[in-house]
């Protein structure tokens, strides 16, 4: 087990910082993602999908491929990372 940061705002931060990296390609679509909850006790996460991306079939798939597999890979300490 990972030990988890005890500075929430550095872990939300480190979050931001992987979804910026996917947002330019959400945007250009006309979408994007933000931190609808983010509970750093739980190592859990929140995200919603906005604009075109919350009506696409394929988001689920930019979610799965993209966004959820790039919060682990760069904030392992999150355990549980939800599409909301």
């Amino acid at each position: 087990m990972q030990e988890r940061s005890h500075e929430g705002g550095d872990l939300r931060s480190r979050i931001e910082a992987a979804l910026d990296k996917v947002r330019p390609a959400l945007q250009a679509d006309g979408g994007d993602a933000r931190i609808a909850e983010f509970d750093e006790k739980r190592g859990s996460v929140s995200i919603e999908m906005l604009g075109a991306c919350r009506g696409c079939p394929l988001s689920r798939l930019d979610f799965v491929y993209a966004i959820e597999s790039l919060i682990r890979r760069e904030v392992p300490e999150v355990e549980e990372i939800l599409a909301v």
